[in-house]
Formats: C-alpha cells, structure tokens, sequence
C-alpha cells in the first residue's frame, strides 16, 4: 500500500479553510476532516441534552461518547448515526463550537477520533491546530490567513446563503473578534501557526489561485511535482 498523507490546513475564521479543503479532497481523492464540524458536533448534543456548553466535565463526557463520521463526497457529517450536516451550521452553535473547543478534555477525546480517522487514508484536515497539535509531524502544513475585513464579508456571505438575509456586517465582525480572540488566547492548543507551516494569504486570491499555489506546495513536498498515488 502506497503511503497516507497528511495535509494540515489551520488558520483563523473566514480564511476559507474549509472551502479550500474540500476542494482539494476532491482533487486528490482524499478524506477531507472538517475538525470545526466535530467540535460543532459535541455543542449540538450538549444543546439537545441541555447541558451548558461552560460545563466542562459533562461536555467532555459528550465528547468521549459522540460517534462522529464524516464524508467528503457528499459532504456529510453524522452524529450518532443521524445526519447533522445542517444543524451544525446554526450561527448559535457555531459560538457553542467556540466554547466547547477551549475545553481540554473536549479537545483530546476529539484529536484521538481525528488521529483515528488519518490512520486508514490519506486525509486533507483543517482546522485551528492540525499542525501544532493534531498532527505535528503532517506531510504538508498550511496557514491560511486573510485581512479580517474580507474574512468578515466571507462569513456574510456563508450566512446570507444558509438563511438570507444576512446578519448584520458589525454582529459579524464582532462574532469573528471575539473568535479570533477565544482562539488564540485559551490555554489548550491555541490558534498559532507551526513554524514549518506555509502562510497563504487569501486576500486578494480567488478560491481557485489559493487551490493551485497548495496544491503546488504540496506535489512538491510529496511527489517531486509528480501526481499523487492515493490510497
């Protein structure tokens, strides 16, 4: 069997992170590991069982017991064998996400199902750290990062499609602070980017140019510039 890759994408909030990931497990017919979703997940179950996402032993209990699966083609995301692709997405559980993923226990029960997930296929994960944390020692590493006015005008229009119209552009922003700085502050495993992970600034790239410069990085670090062989 030829060898499993691992493709660890971080980065902050509204970088495209997850557009960017799917697209590029569709191209290499890779696992694509959206780390949000799962920690979306747990705060959904803990909404549903009425368990306060601030308590930390009965969310981390939550997150021991999920059984979460997820699918890149189509893209799906199951829990506890019901499909909660769309449920997840709910503004208000996407804050519950934020809180529930300061949480160590909660972080650790989940890093074991995503180690759990790479070890049967070469997977594309993204999240906030894959690369410091997750998987340290991943094939290629990527941090995404875009100006926060055009991350915040991405996350609009992500709203606006769910259930338009969209939210208010100052809520946004201050949404997005707010997770930026839950983040990048909380004691267990912070949005930091590895010092051997490659910074790609999304700015002013369309979602197409930000596809071919990684998937250029990573054809160089994996294959010599050849094609993959997936597995």
């Amino acid at each position: 069997m030829s060898k499993r890759i691992v493709i660890a994408i971080d980065g902050p909030g509204g970088a495209g992170k997850s557009t960017i990931a799917r697209r590029l497990a569709v191209r290499l017919g890779f696992l694509y590991i959206d780390t949000g979703a799962m920690y979306r997940a747990v705060a959904l179950w803990a909404e549903r069982q009425g368990v306060d996402w601030d308590d930390r032993l009965a969310v981390e209990q939550l997150a021991i017991a999920a059984e979460i699966g997820l699918s890149s083609n189509p893209l799906q995301v199951v829990l506890n064998g019901e499909d909660v692709t769309e449920a997840i997405r709910r503004p208000e559980i996407s804050q519950g996400a934020s809180k529930v993923s300061a949480i160590g226990g909660v972080r650790r029960a989940l890093v074991e199902k995503q180690r759990t997930m790479a070890e049967s296929a070469s997977v594309v994960m993204e999240g906030r750290d894959i690369g410091t944390v997750v998987f340290p020692n991943a094939d290629v590493k990527i941090f995404l990062d875009a100006a926060q006015d055009v991350r915040a005008e991405r996350r609009m229009k992500e709203l606006g499609e769910k259930a338009p119209p969209p939210p208010p552009r100052e809520r946004v922003i201050t949404e997005l602070q707010e997770r930026d700085e839950r983040d990048r502050t909380r004691a267990e495993s912070p949005l930091l980017q590895a010092p051997d992970a490659l910074l790609v600034d999304t700015t002013r790239l369309s979602i197409e140019e930000v596809e071919e410069a990684i998937l250029k990085i990573i054809r160089e670090k994996t294959a010599n510039g050849k094609e993959f062989v997936r597995s």
